[in-house]
């Protein structure tokens, strides 16, 4: 695998205000204090790694695409999203944490985002999202039933901290996320670096072996569908950046039927928000 692709799209726009501001570091802060074990940071990711996660949607074909973006914190990459993403473009942000969620739907520059791209914020897991609901244009979906519309992804960006769930659920969230994509669709997410050693010696013997049975999953899962990884040094702390291609799609990953926001939603920010649903999975 090579670092290269990973690196911003030269034709990519330049990051406006997509960093975040000293009210969302606090808030950050003080979720990650009450739950780190779903937020799984005391900061949001930079402006180099949230440039490395959101590559798939820079490097994309010449068509509208769908975007799903899994644990989205305060919003830090939902933002950077928004500004690379092209009218037609779709995205579907999923934040379990209420708070965050909150912050996300008062957002200004989400807002104020450029016309025709379309932003959905659903307040629930990502495991707990419905699928084959009626799509609101009442148009086919991809099994060709009328009133349905297929829930799959072009791109799927995943904030969630893997290392701090059991090897079982991150095992659930990676065939999710396979299921999820179209064929030949891409996934980004990224770990830490050295929270092995921190684990043991902050948890103990049995967190240790658990942070690394996940490790040994992601790993496996790496070698069968990955692309590339990037070091962001420049991180807090210092990070890497993965990125995956799901299999069964040509390389350019086709002309394949985009998913269409359900109706029923209500107004966020100038997006379709849902209610919240269930306990906080993992945030960024």
């Amino acid at each position: 695998m090579t670092a290269e692709q990973l690196r911003p799209h030269p034709d990519s726009p330049a990051p406006t205000r997509s960093s975040p501001s000293t009210g969302d570091r606090l808030l950050f802060l003080a979720e990650a204090l009450r739950t780190f074990h779903d937020t799984g940071a005391l900061a949001p990711s930079g402006e180099e790694l949230v440039n490395a996660l959101v590559v798939p949607a820079t490097s994309r074909p010449n068509r509208p695409i769908s975007v799903l973006e899994v644990g989205a914190g305060t919003g830090v990459v939902t933002r950077r999203l928004t500004q690379v993403l092209r009218p037609g473009d779709r995205l579907h942000v999923v934040e379990a944490n209420p708070r965050f969620a909150d912050r996300l739907r008062e957002d200004p520059v989400l807002a104020a985002r450029r016309p025709g791209i379309a932003l959905r914020l659903s307040a629930c897991r990502v495991e707990d999202l419905p699928r084959d609901e009626p799509d609101e244009t009442g148009e086919e979906g991809e099994e060709g039933e009328a009133g349905k519309a297929d829930w799959r992804y072009d791109v799927i960006v995943s904030g969630l901290p893997f290392t701090n769930f059991e090897p079982a659920q991150v095992r659930h969230l990676l065939d999710l996320y396979l299921r999820l994509l179209l064929p030949g669709g891409e996934l980004t997410y990224f770990g830490y670096l050295g929270t092995t050693a921190a684990r043991t010696l902050s948890s103990g013997p049995r967190q240790g072996a658990r942070h690394r049975a996940v490790v040994r999953l992601l790993r496996r899962f790496e070698a069968t569908y990955g692309l590339g990884e990037r070091t962001v040094w420049r991180n807090l702390p210092p990070a890497r950046a993965y990125l995956l291609r799901s299999p069964g799609g040509r390389e350019d990953r086709g002309l394949a039927p985009l998913p269409g926001p359900p109706a029923g939603g209500v107004a966020v920010g100038g997006a379709t928000a849902e209610p919240a649903g269930g306990a906080p999975s993992a945030a960024r």
